[in-house]
């Protein structure tokens, strides 16, 4: 189980692909807690927010940075949040998508986040009940062929986070 910097590092290594897939309604993140605040209080969210500095970090480079996001309406304040910082993501050049199982019901995706680097290599994360990071678990490589097709099937299934944010801002 990879944690902290060591699981950090991967964004500095992989050299092509990076694709996230997100399932959970609340990620409960030691560095978001005084953001979120400011977000529900209506505050000035700083210049970072409307260009992510950590997607950019990748995608300056001409890495791929993708996510498809599993949720379910309504949002919960994390997802209002996270939703909301979304284009400042894309700015940066990350592609996102959602998919919003209040609205449909997709069938064949995990029920877990794992992150799938340049087509070769995966991690499932793990979290606790309330949305804090433990780890990511490298699977081995007799599961990336599976993994391939969630990530696939999310985006086969996912609109754009552009789409889906006209009809729910």
């Amino acid at each position: 189980m990879l944690e902290g910097d060591e699981f950090g590092r991967l964004f500095e290594t992989f050299e092509r692909t990076a694709f996230r897939l997100e399932t959970l309604a609340v990620y409960d993140v030691d560095e978001e807690r005084e953001e979120i605040e400011r977000f529900l209080a209506g505050e000035d969210m700083g210049p970072d927010w409307d260009d992510n500095p950590w997607v950019r970090s990748m995608t300056d480079k001409g890495k791929s940075v993708s996510r498809v996001h599993v949720l379910r309406s309504p949002l919960t304040d994390y997802l209002r949040y996270e939703l909301a910082a979304y284009p400042g993501n894309i700015k940066a050049g990350e592609s996102i998508g959602i998919i919003d199982l209040a609205e449909r019901e997709v069938t064949g995706l995990p029920d877990h986040d794992f992150w799938l680097f340049d087509d070769r290599a995966v991690y499932r994360m793990h979290y606790t009940p309330e949305g804090k990071f433990i780890g990511g678990e490298p699977l081995p490589a007799d599961r990336l062929m599976e993994y391939r097709g969630y990530r696939d099937a999310a985006l086969t299934h996912a609109v754009p986070f552009a789409s889906y944010w006209e009809r729910h801002h």
